[in-house]
């Protein structure tokens, strides 16, 4: 009975240790994805366009289980595998998503300063092809495709907080933190999606103040994924910026984060009340123009070499007409 005494209290030590480095890998993952989990929750609802309003809770379940199957089916048994043989790799797998959330940043405001074609009309040719079941699956493909780069880098992010931890506790933090980051962002897009509907409904109260609230919030939530769309778009830039530059620390160039946060701290020492967030909104802003800079750098890598050598190995091994 002693033994057995003494193995619980040793297994509920391990749990509450994984507890907390659980709560604390989510904390950090969470500061530093910021940008992923704010653009995913802005950019998820688009998916859901042009349904009807019985099918976008469904539509959205269908995505949120396909990103979780992605956390926890591929990319927790991958990141366990890279670092149990290749931890040194974690680094430069972490500095190729920042590259990538870069890229997104920056063609996100090209957007806004260059005119783009319209292509409206051929997608709503092609869709006029399509049963509504097949163009739900293509939706729901197409954001579970999109998920699966901004879930690889949350849980590359994770794993970069417990990296040094034993492989059982980096796998039940890696589980939990994926389980809770598609909880936390599905669910906020659920919200989101539903909202109108909520507004609609409480705009025709007899209560006149439900009512204003209500269509406050029709006529509101466009404006608020305008608005949350912007956030991110900055965000992916100086998570995006800010993981590049963490990573030449990691990777044994630890002057721009040094310089980057001597700089950050020289100017918040002029308002010594502020200076905690002063010293951080001087190091994001810094950290966002060189995402992009970067972004500007890799978008025509990616999209003029990158693409479409991938287009011809695809095409190579894909099938023959």
């Amino acid at each position: 009975m002693d033994d057995v005494t003494a193995i619980a209290k040793i297994a509920a030590a391990s749990l509450d240790d994984a507890a907390a480095q659980a709560a604390k890998a989510g904390s950090k993952a969470a500061g530093k994805a910021a940008g992923i989990v704010i653009d995913d929750a802005a950019v998820t609802p688009r998916y859901v366009v042009g349904f009807a309003s019985e099918r976008e809770l469904p539509i959205i379940g269908k995505i949120a289980w396909g990103s979780l199957k992605n956390k926890m089916i591929i990319l927790l048994p991958g990141a366990l595998f890279l670092s149990f043989f290749a931890p040194w790799i974690i680094t430069p797998l972490l500095m190729l998503g920042g590259a990538y959330l870069c890229m997104e940043g920056y063609e996100k405001v090209m957007d806004l300063v260059r005119p783009h074609d319209d292509h409206g009309e051929d997608d709503a040719t092609d869709a006029g092809d399509k049963t509504s079941l097949e163009l739900e699956n293509e939706k729901v493909a197409s954001a579970i495709r999109t998920d699966f780069i901004l879930s690889a880098e949350i849980m590359a992010i994770t794993l970069s907080t417990v990296a040094t931890a034993p492989l059982w506790l980096q796998g039940g933090v890696l589980a939990v933190v994926g389980i809770g980051m598609t909880a936390l962002v599905y669910g906020a897009v659920a919200l989101i999606v539903k909202a109108d509907d909520a507004g609609a409904a409480m705009a025709r109260s007899a209560n006149g103040a439900i009512a204003a609230f209500g269509r406050g919030l029709v006529l509101g939530m466009p404006v608020f994924l305008k608005v949350l769309s912007y956030i991110g778009m900055v965000a992916m830039l100086w998570v995006g910026g800010g993981i590049m530059v963490h990573g030449l620390y990691e990777l044994g160039y630890p002057t721009p984060e040094k310089v980057i946060h001597g700089f950050a701290t020289s100017v918040a020492a002029s308002v010594p009340a502020l200076s905690g967030f002063v010293t951080w909104l001087v190091s994001a802003a810094i950290a966002a123009v060189i995402g992009l800079v970067i972004g500007a750098i890799v978008e025509p890598i990616a999209h003029k070499a990158l693409v479409p050598a991938f287009g011809r190995v695809k095409g190579l091994f894909g099938p023959k007409a």
